[in-house]
Parts: C-alpha cells; structure tokens; sequence
C-alpha cells in the first residue's frame, strides 16, 4: 500500500501494528507524541481523570508549523528532549491502550515509518487555514523536509494564486 495524504486513519492504523521493539521505543525516550483530535478525551478517561486534570498532571504545550499543541510531558533531566512521562523501561507504554494517535503510528522498525509521520503531519498538525503554518511547511520542504503524495504545496492549496499570496506574506492570516 502507498501511503497518501488521503489514505484513510484505519488503513494507517492497520499498517502501524502495536510494537514495542527497540526502535519504535527510542521515540519514547527521546520525547512524545502530539495529541490529534479525541485523544485527549480519550486519555483522560483511561486514566480516570477529568481533562482538565489531564492536562495539568502529564500534558504540556509544544509548537509544531505554528499549532500550539498538546503532548505528554518529557522528563528532561536538564536536556532539551526527554523520555515520554507515560513510559517506563520495564513495562513500557504504560497507557498503550489509549496513547495518542502520532504515537500509534510512530513506527521506527518499519521502512514506511517516515511516511506514517508525514501522513500524522499532513493531516493533524499543519493547518492548511492558517497562513503562517503554510509558510513555515514551505520553509520544511524548502530546506529538504520530506512528504508523502498529496503533501506538496500546489497539491494542498489548488489556487495558485492564493498560494502565491500566502508564500509572499500578502496572505497574513
């Protein structure tokens, strides 16, 4: 299977079978997954807590293409990464029940696991509405970043003009 922009959540889901190798946790040790949409509900019943409670107890902010969004938090030990609050070396993912979407799909064992984190990215951090995050996934895939089919700029955004405009800052917001 080739994996698109438009390639549906459960299709991704089935290609990202719960693993926890060596290589899909090194992603837990050196930081966390954002949350998509319904995965904070979703934890915040696993743990039998309130959203709110959620959020102070194991969440913390993080920008990513101008989206202020919500991880969980890293136990940094004075570095700027840090392990995932929810692992532990023995057990593992110790909410894997109900871990967040970019964590399910985070792949490291697999040869398609870039393509599942641009598929993350395409779909659930840039906001294709919001012009500064347009602009700061032009400067990623200017500087070499990489994405998937549906993942190019002109694909995204089909009127050239409007485009054009976004890229030259006549679009601010």
């Amino acid at each position: 299977m080739r994996i698109t922009k438009n390639t549906s959540q459960r299709d991704i889901l089935e290609l990202a079978p719960a693993c926890s190798c060596k290589e899909c946790q090194h992603g837990c040790r050196m930081g966390s997954g954002v949350l998509a949409k319904g995965d904070l509900q979703t934890l915040a019943a696993f743990l039998k807590l309130t959203q709110e409670e959620t959020k102070e107890k194991f969440l913390e902010e993080t920008e990513q293409f101008n989206q202020t969004l919500l991880r969980p938090k890293l136990l940094r030990k004075g570095k700027p990464y840090g392990q995932c609050t929810f692992f532990d070396e023995e057990r593992g993912c110790t909410v894997h029940e109900a871990k967040p979407l970019q964590c399910k799909v985070a792949m490291g064992c697999k040869p398609y696991g870039d393509e599942l984190m641009q598929w993350f990215m395409l779909n659930h951090v840039i906001n294709l509405k919001d012009a500064e995050s347009v602009r700061q996934y032009a400067n990623y895939l200017k500087s070499g970043g990489k994405t998937i089919r549906g993942g190019q700029l002109s694909e995204l955004i089909g009127n050239k003009e409007q485009l054009k405009k976004t890229l030259n800052y006549s679009t601010l917001k």
